[in-house]
């Protein structure tokens, strides 16, 4: 597991005074997939247009290119606006298998200070049970700082 006060530093301290929004997405996808060996991918998909989901900087092998808000992990995060952790993949109705050594994956919500989804920060594991509330919980709490102030 990462630690998390110290990648919380590490990103703050990267990402101060950045306000380009491909930019700090490219960062804090460098930073947070190199943070832990349970990290396969570790990305972006931004909002491009209505319910429709486009990718974003990233760290790993490919991701699909579009994804609507109506299909998959990051569809559901998008849609809902709430935090989708995924234990296993396959059990999810609906997945997409962007790739195939996905076993288990975090999708979280990302916001603006004015409180619009502009993005879904997406992790895969090649790992089933990969993530823990523990890592949703820091996780958003690192990108709400760094995005929270655009």
């Amino acid at each position: 597991m990462p630690a998390y006060s110290t990648l919380s530093q590490t990103v703050q301290s990267l990402t101060d005074g950045e306000d380009d929004v491909i930019a700090l997405m490219a960062t804090v996808a460098c930073e947070v997939h190199h943070s832990d060996a349970r990290f396969d991918w570790t990305g972006f998909y931004r909002v491009t247009g209505p319910e429709m989901l486009k990718i974003g900087p990233y760290q790993g092998g490919h991701g699909c290119l579009h994804i609507p808000f109506s299909r998959g992990v990051c569809g559901a995060a998008a849609r809902t606006g709430q935090t989708q952790l995924v234990a296993d993949v396959d059990a999810f109705p609906g997945h997409i298998a962007c790739a195939t050594s996905t076993r288990s994956e975090l999708v979280i919500p990302v916001r603006n200070g004015a409180g619009e989804l502009i993005a879904v920060f997406d992790i895969d594991s090649d790992q089933p049970s990969a993530f823990t509330e523990h890592d949703a919980e820091q996780l958003d709490a690192i990108l709400t700082g760094v995005f929270g102030r655009l």
